[in-house]
């Protein structure tokens, strides 16, 4: 496995321990504050500080990414809370730092805390675009859409450089294979010259993540992500492309981004957005400490508040305490009591009011061509799908920076 530190190859170190018992920092362009332990780690440090290392400002927090070799690329979704059964995400970690990713728990998979490591040590899938092709190829798939950026966002900052979900989509584009994608970042606007002709062709959709309006919330809990009037623009620049966008105002918390959701409703439809989707907070596994800690740190006084609602919203009792995380299907993204009830009625009064749709576009899955050689099989087709075409493989080469990496 190799690491690259901004585009320099150096070995990753050997994972760790997470230090518990440390205290909470707040790291400049970072959202977590601490580092909790992983579920599946079997020893626990704790740190003590002796005033060796007291030092007035927190070092800062280098951003590194390791390669890692996918067999395997779509994920395959049964639940009925979500629109899509397929999903792809060519990066493991988020540099975009959101304090309330519920991707962050799966960064203990790979024995690395959910905390500061999921924003600062992430994993690229440099074969993802050839994994890809592999799989869409394959005799036995069966065409449905894909979802881009589901668990982390493909394209926060990393995809700059390395441009694996361009690749992606090349490979979608070639078969016209319908995908949708789902972000918070303005560098999905350099895409728009492969996902408006797909769009015309009724093969793509985008959905745009706003929060907040206030900059000040939106640089403590989502803090390398676009600013709000940035992602606003690109709403705006995909729409004029001709490209399906809706705004996802997720997740809403309590007297933080809750008060703002007509406005960010509004807003989103001057931009052009058409559709509107929403999700509640939830905190699984160590998301739960996590928020816990970056609320005491950024927002005592509203803290207790904050964390009450949200139990108010998760009525189960777990462990002496309330919970704030219900993981149960039908109820997980949205809660349950007077105030989801509230929220609800909110989002549904503003969306009639101003004419959001709550539905998503569909997409086609008749146009689909696997790019496959005729001696492999047989041009008839499959039941209730299109004849085979006679379209090139992907041939996408790896960029530069990719080199970096050996497979």
């Amino acid at each position: 496995m190799g690491v690259a530190q901004v585009g320099q190859p150096v070995q990753i170190p050997p994972v760790g321990v997470a230090q518990v018992g440390q205290p909470v920092q707040i790291h400049r362009g970072r959202g977590a504050v601490s580092s909790p332990q992983p579920r599946f780690n079997q020893q626990v440090h704790h740190a003590e500080p002796d005033g060796w290392l007291a030092s007035p400002e927190p070092l800062p927090a280098v951003t590194r990414i390791a390669s890692e070799t996918a067999r395997s690329l779509i994920s395959r979704n049964q639940s009925p809370d979500v629109f899509f059964d397929q999903s792809v995400n060519p990066y493991r970690g988020c540099e975009h730092g959101c304090i309330y990713c519920y991707a962050r728990p799966n960064h203990a998979w790979v024995g690395l805390s959910p905390g500061l490591d999921f924003e600062t040590r992430l994993f690229a899938k440099l074969n993802a675009p050839e994994v890809l092709s592999r799989e869409l190829d394959a005799p036995g798939y069966r065409c449905s859409p894909i979802v881009l950026g589901t668990a982390t966002d493909a394209y926060q900052p990393v995809e700059r450089e390395y441009q694996l979900t361009r690749q992606l989509i090349q490979v979608m584009a070639e078969r016209r294979h319908p995908l949708a994608l789902i972000t918070k970042s303005s560098l999905v606007e350099r895409d728009i010259d492969l996902l408006a002709p797909m769009a015309a062709a009724g093969l793509a959709a985008a959905y745009v993540t706003v929060t907040t309006l206030d900059p000040e919330l939106a640089r403590r809990w989502e803090p390398r992500a676009p600013a709000p009037w940035r992602r606003l623009e690109t709403i705006r620049k995909l729409s004029r492309a001709g490209i399906p966008v809706g705004v996802m105002v997720a997740p809403l918390t309590p007297f933080l981004n809750e008060p703002e959701l007509e406005q960010v409703l509004q807003a989103a439809h001057e931009a052009g957005a058409r559709s509107a989707h929403y999700t509640v907070l939830r905190l699984p596994q160590e998301l739960d400490p996590l928020f816990r800690d970056w609320l005491a740190a950024h927002y005592p006084l509203r803290a207790a508040r904050v964390l009450a609602r949200l139990a108010d919203m998760r009525p189960q009792p777990r462990a002496g305490r309330q919970a704030l995380n219900d993981a149960r299907f039908h109820h997980r993204m949205r809660g349950q009591g007077p105030w989801a009830e509230l929220i609800r009625l909110r989002f549904q009064v503003a969306c009639q009011r101003l004419g959001l749709r709550r539905d998503r576009p569909s997409l086609r899955t008749d146009a689909f061509q696997p790019a496959r050689a005729p001696a492999a099989e047989s041009r008839a087709s499959r039941p209730g799908q299109a004849p085979v075409g006679a379209l090139p493989g992907c041939a996408a080469s790896p960029s530069a920076q990719l080199a970096l990496f050996p497979a």
